[in-house]
């Protein structure tokens, strides 16, 4: 059985301008001037990290450190790091993990949720300003077709993600 990998067509070019303008976007919008801008007018004094991380546990349950870890695909090191950072400055708190009594789970403190509030707040003002000259149907439109991106790029990475039996291979007598 060969291992190497499917030959693949190439990218329609449509394909490859939504690539390109998405990486373009992404360079923006991670640029440290950036998020340092709009952490000033959140007036929330965070790191991209811990922005990142309440971002995640405000939207979803609260979640072990673990769990985190892997939703943001860093290590759980860095994790464990930054709640601490957050619990620190009342962003965060531990809370008992109701099926493990053992674990803790990660929960936003209003203090945190009132953060994640200012800083989505901020964004979408400075969205709204860069897209002033939309029209609400092709805001709507963009909405629309950027969250049908967003759910096709889950559900084809959950499909890529190998089973754990198909990761190894099998052990030889």
């Amino acid at each position: 059985m060969s291992t190497e990998p499917l030959p693949m067509a190439p990218a329609s070019a449509e394909v490859a301008e939504i690539e390109r303008a998405l990486t373009r976007i992404t360079y923006l919008s991670t640029r440290a001037r950036q998020h340092e801008r709009l952490m000033a007018l959140a007036g929330v004094p965070l790191d991209r990290a811990a922005v990142a991380l309440l971002r995640q546990v405000a939207d979803a349950e609260p979640m072990r450190p673990g769990e985190l870890a892997q939703r943001l695909g860093v290590e759980a090191s860095h994790v464990t790091r930054t709640v601490q950072q957050l619990q620190k400055s009342g962003y965060v708190t531990r809370v008992p993990d109701p099926d493990d009594g053992r674990a803790q789970r990660i929960q936003l403190t209003d203090a945190g949720q009132a953060a994640v509030d200012r800083v989505r707040e901020a964004g979408a003002r400075g969205m709204q300003l860069a897209l002033a000259e939309w029209s609400p149907q092709e805001l709507r439109r963009l909405a629309t077709l950027f969250h049908r991106m967003v759910d096709d790029f889950l559900t084809h990475a959950s499909d890529e993600e190998p089973e754990p039996s198909a990761a190894a291979p099998p052990a030889k007598p």
